[in-house]
């Protein structure tokens, strides 16, 4: 009997809480929870994901991401433009009459087979890629499919484009973008990038983006992951002929940072074209005013010629920062003879203390110090389940905003949100790591309430922070440039460093 009571009591009170919120809906939602205490009903349930781990790393950003005291005033991107037409992968093979076999990787693409092989390989791994389509009439033809598809969308692409692009969302900022800019794609950039004349051209250069969601099958074949496939015929961008207007263009601009970016786009040019231009490349920034930072943003590669020429032929030297992801951080070392370089590839997530090793390996060995002259001395490194902003020390500040503000925007920018849905992303970051494969690193444990993990190694600081991947991603092209660009964008460079 007495448990009867206890039961109906306690229905009856919850019934009259009940009431109290119907017939006042505006009482607060904190002197509810303190009735539902202490009716001893339990905790009242929380906000929806404002508890969580993602809600309460969310709001944690938010409290960190502020502007540098000296922010940029105007911003030169150059110089691989494009439209990128966007649709899905697995439609577009079926719609050319491709079924999936066993997967390949191809460096270059001859041929429509050579397209599906290294698709379904790709997808197959749930990673990302980018190649070269040799054949112009195939190209044109498979472009021409993919234009016309009725789910097809266009977009500003190009790695260049796209920064400017986020940069100019920033309405006091001023953009100056070089690169193949045919009609399309100047229809689609905002109004704050200003193309200067020479880099017009009259006809497009497009790039197919054949995207994939997580689970989405074709046959057997199984993506474990949401990522894309970017195949071009590309000649414009590939020989970097914007490269000298850009230059010629700064003098008068005169802009306080600089982004390059466009250098993975020469694979399918000869080796002594891309050595001859890799010098011109290096010569070009020279020109460039002492004080004003360089950004090369990295891209997928497969040439380990041509990514170990950049990192030795004074590229990194001339460069003050670098903006790259996981594939492209391993593929750099395997072709430099950098530490891990005897993995193949990254077993799920990229572990934090091999990623660390690199990234220190490479402002070591090819960063600013006393002892050489180089002006690298910032990287930006990002994967899908966190970001690592690694700087040495003395020339970089508001870095913990900086790397907070990069992993913010992959959040809101994969779930078209304005700002994180805690509700369509995950946190997906090792809850702990070791910040060293090589030496005795710190153990770290992630704690949301505080998402930004700093740690020092010889002169130089490392800020670690997960991301909230996307659940459901709307689109996952261009993440990374959105990522560098914010991340840059929130950076401030110490006069004279």
């Amino acid at each position: 009997m007495a448990l009867w009571r206890g039961s109906a009591y306690a229905g009856f009170l919850a019934l009259a809480v009940g009431c109290v919120f119907l017939l006042e809906p505006q009482l607060p939602g904190s002197a509810l929870r303190s009735l539902w205490s202490s009716l001893q009903l339990g905790p009242a349930p929380a906000p929806p994901g404002a508890g969580s781990p993602e809600g309460r790393l969310a709001a944690a950003w938010d409290a960190l991401i502020v502007r540098p005291a000296r922010r940029w005033r105007r911003v030169a991107v150059g110089v691989n433009a494009c439209v990128d037409v966007v649709l899905s992968g697995v439609k577009l093979l079926q719609a050319l009459g491709l079924s999936p076999g066993n997967g390949k990787d191809h460096s270059e693409l001859h041929s429509r087979n050579d397209l599906e092989e290294a698709f379904v390989h790709f997808m197959g791994k749930g990673a990302a890629a980018e190649r070269f389509f040799s054949d112009k009439e195939t190209f044109h033809d498979i472009a021409q499919v993919a234009s016309e598809f009725p789910e097809a969308q266009h977009y500003v692409g190009g790695n260049a484009a796209l920064i400017g692009q986020k940069f100019a969302a920033n309405s006091d900022l001023k953009v100056l973008l070089c690169g193949p800019v045919g009609p399309k794609l100047h229809e689609l950039l905002d109004d704050n990038v200003f193309v200067p004349p020479e880099s017009l051209q009259e006809v497009d250069e497009f790039h197919l983006i054949l995207e994939y969601q997580a689970g989405e099958e074709w046959d057997q074949l199984k993506a474990p992951h949401a990522n894309r496939f970017i195949f071009s015929h590309d000649l414009s961008n590939g020989a970097m002929n914007m490269l000298e207007v850009f230059v010629s263009s700064l003098e008068e601009f005169q802009p306080d940072l600089v982004v390059l970016s466009g250098l993975h786009m020469m694979e399918g040019q000869s080796k002594e074209f891309q050595r001859k231009r890799l010098l011109e490349v290096v010569t070009s920034i020279s020109d460039i005013p002492t004080g004003v930072p360089v950004h090369l943003e990295l891209a997928s590669m497969t040439n380990k010629e041509l990514m170990s020429s950049i990192v030795h032929q004074q590229v990194f030297p001339a460069v003050t920062s670098l903006g790259l992801n996981e594939q492209e951080l391993l593929f750099l070392s395997q072709s430099a003879s950098g530490p891990h370089s005897s993995l193949s590839s990254w077993n799920g997530v990229p572990d934090v203390g091999v990623v660390s090793d690199i990234l220190f390996w490479i402002l070591k060995e090819h960063g600013k110090s006393e002892s050489r002259a180089s002006d690298l001395s910032r990287i930006h490194f990002h994967t899908l389940a966190y970001h690592i902003l690694a700087t040495v020390d003395g020339h970089w500040a508001n870095q913990l905003a900086a790397v907070a503000a990069g992993a913010r925007v992959a959040g809101t920018q994969a779930c078209a949100t304005e700002t994180i849905d805690t509700r369509r992303v995950s946190l997906k970051a090792p809850h702990e790591f070791t910040t060293s494969r090589l030496e005795a690193g710190s153990r770290v444990v992630l704690n949301p309430n505080e998402p930004v993990v700093e740690w020092h190694r010889e002169g130089v600081s490392f800020h670690f922070t997960p991301v909230l991947v996307c659940k459901d991603p709307v689109r996952t092209v261009g993440l990374g440039d959105a990522i560098s660009a914010e991340g840059l964008f929130y950076s401030e460079v110490h006069p004279h460093s």
